[in-house]
């Protein structure tokens, strides 16, 4: 009786078996594109430091990538607004 037992806990049914496989796939997929995600990430600051060397802006730089990204509209409104609160604080 006790082999019988021993031999269920062993045997897996085979969806239970798909599931982890699927779910140990997942793991090893996510793993793997945030190793890249690091290599990716090293490449950007290597190149953030080479702009550095040769006189640029870091921060200029970063600014006009993420601006880049933006919806033209949605970035000219922003600019809008900024502009107006700063004349409304005689920065301009």
């Amino acid at each position: 009786m006790l082999a019988r037992v021993e031999n269920a806990a062993v045997k897996e049914e085979p969806a239970t078996r798909f599931a982890k496989d699927q779910l140990k796939s997942i793991i090893d997929r996510i793993e793997r594109l945030e190793e890249d995600k690091k290599q990716i990430s090293d490449d950007i600051s290597e190149v953030y430091s080479e702009a550095k060397g040769n006189g640029f802006d870091v921060k200029a730089l970063r600014t006009i990538v993420r601006m880049r990204k933006q919806d033209p509209n949605e970035r000219q409104e922003a600019e809008t607004i900024l502009e107006t609160y700063m004349q409304a604080l005689g920065m301009l």
